[in-house]
């Protein structure tokens, strides 16, 4: 055959597949959609499950003001001052240039007795110029008559966990009762500890208050609106819903309110994962706290305007909570302190559905399985796995923010090209390989856009072609071209509508055509 592949012995390429297609790959990639469907089912469930959840919360007015005891705290005439409990807020910080005056600026505008309240910035900056500039802004602060407090440290050992950790350890800290934490980027209203402490105060089961996060920069561009659709799920749904039926959810390392008393006996902050947010809940959960989610409180920050940002942030938050997993699971299992249905909650429900088949199935099954089984015909794929379940789950995602609704179809698209990384980084977490522990801080850009469109439109920055070029991506994107093209000759589902659709995605986020600039 002219111009066809010859293997050794004289077989061509034709040949050889026709030889192993049927006793070989037809069974693994029935196996393939057999397990891909199972994992689709475990998502199904607990997205109609969480969906149902939200539903009753809503229907039953169940706010955490009415779950639990919330009075305004009360000025007490004989006491003073000394009635409000004192207060630590903590910023940590690296390099943050753009942001940190409306961080620190934000924390010195909370209103709460100034007498019962200190502002600690953690700076592990690098940049000396960024430390004076820093150093420079506490001292304005405590001018003007603000307990301010700025730290610094010899290393980065931890990162961020090791900063708070050291944060801790200042004898000043003996005197607080609670911890508010902030990252650089964030912007509390001045009414946020009237709104949180009262929980803390009241309800001395309550180790934890999470505040959501509201997104100054969602409108950048069409990343930015993506990221938006993916959070707000989380904000929405996932916190909710852990609040209302279990008491516990991820905290999310900022726009939270700490017990000092639940954090220390929960071991403190650890630095063994990139999510020691995540590990300290989870630790302190299995002690016996309960954690309240205010999802009407809502604290300003800023979304990765860049891909190569967000491609960061995304292989901690996956690769972290997967290697967190790995670490924890026998401690959550022989644990007595908290019941078996909590258990499986944490275990099932927070970690294997949410944390791993969540991203794995997403890739595996839409960008590999599928397009596969048009390859090898003697394969199908049931329509309620194909179509109907996967629409379901999208819709129930995208709900969350029903501004973004006519934006489903690029989110779907888009979200499927992040499910390669994520699946990847939730691979390394799971066998501890590699960039397991790789922690890169998200750069944020503060007002720098604004200043600049008040002058010029902000040019393109001139990246090099190896740091553009994704292969992975690429190769995934080629993969699912000639699956289309191979479909629209000869199949029958015409699935090469999506497939063309996904391979243009994964196609443009290969050669880095997204999140490069910020338009005005």
């Amino acid at each position: 055959m002219d111009g066809a592949v010859v293997f050794p012995g004289g077989y061509d390429a034709v040949t050889v597949w026709d030889q192993i297609r049927v006793p070989l790959i037809v069974p693994l990639l029935r196996l393939s959609v057999f397990t891909c469907l199972v994992l689709s089912l475990m998502l199904f469930v607990e997205r109609v499950y969480m969906a149902f959840v939200i539903i009753l919360v809503k229907l039953l007015g169940m706010k955490p003001e009415k779950r639990y005891k919330c009075e305004p705290m009360k000025d007490d005439l004989e006491l003073g001052n000394s009635t409000y409990p004192m207060v630590l807020i903590q910023i940590p910080m690296y390099n943050e240039r753009e942001v940190y005056q409306l961080s620190i600026g934000a924390a010195c505008g909370l209103s709460w007795p100034s007498d019962r309240i200190i502002i600690q910035v953690l700076d592990d900056s690098t940049d000396p110029t960024i430390k004076d500039l820093v150093e420079l802004e506490c001292q304005r602060w405590a001018s003007k008559g603000i307990n301010i407090k700025y730290e610094i440290r010899d290393n980065r050992n931890g990162y961020k966990a090791g900063a708070l950790k050291e944060g801790m350890k200042h004898s000043y800290v003996k005197q607080c009762d609670f911890v508010a934490i902030f990252d650089a980027d964030f912007q509390p209203e001045p009414d946020f500890l009237w709104r949180t402490i009262p929980f803390l105060v009241h309800n001395p089961d309550i180790g934890l208050v999470q505040a959501r996060w509201k997104f100054v920069n969602s409108d950048e561009c069409l990343m930015t609106r993506m990221q938006e659709m993916s959070l707000d799920y989380h904000f929405t749904v996932e916190q909710e819903v852990g609040s209302s039926t279990y008491a516990f959810f991820g905290f999310n390392g900022t726009a939270g309110v700490w017990r000092i008393a639940a954090l220390n006996e929960a071991g403190g902050w650890k630095d063994r994962t990139t999510v020691e947010d995540m590990d300290l809940a989870v630790r302190a959960s299995l002690k016996g706290w309960k954690f309240v989610y205010v999802g009407n409180l809502k604290v300003k920050n800023e979304l990765p305007s860049t891909f190569k940002a967000y491609r960061n942030q995304q292989h901690r938050w996956s690769c972290g909570p997967a290697n967190l997993f790995r670490k924890m699971v026998m401690e959550i299992i022989r644990n007595k302190k908290v019941t078996t249905w909590k258990k499986v909650h944490v275990i099932y429900s927070f970690f294997l559905v949410r944390k791993v088949v969540a991203h794995i199935v997403t890739f595996v099954f839409y960008c590999v399985v599928l397009p596969a089984t048009v390859l090898v015909p003697e394969v199908t794929v049931p329509k309620w796995g194909a179509v109907y379940i996967p629409s379901v789950i999208t819709i129930l995602n995208a709900v969350g923010t029903p501004r973004s609704l006519h934006l489903m179809v690029f989110w779907i698209l888009f979200e499927n090209v992040m499910s390669l990384l994520r699946t990847k980084a939730t691979f390394i977490g799971l066998l501890e390989a590699g960039r397991v522990n790789e922690w890169i801080v998200t750069e944020k850009l503060g007002d720098a856009t604004k200043v600049k469109a008040a002058t010029k439109l902000p040019k393109k920055p001139k990246l090099k072609v190896g740091e553009r070029l994704h292969m992975l991506e690429l190769g995934v994107g080629a993969y699912l071209f000639l699956c289309g093209c191979y479909d629209a000759a000869y199949g029958k589902n015409r699935y090469f509508i999506y497939l063309f659709a996904q391979a243009i995605a994964f196609f443009i986020a290969g050669f880095g055509y997204v999140g490069t600039f910020v338009a005005n």
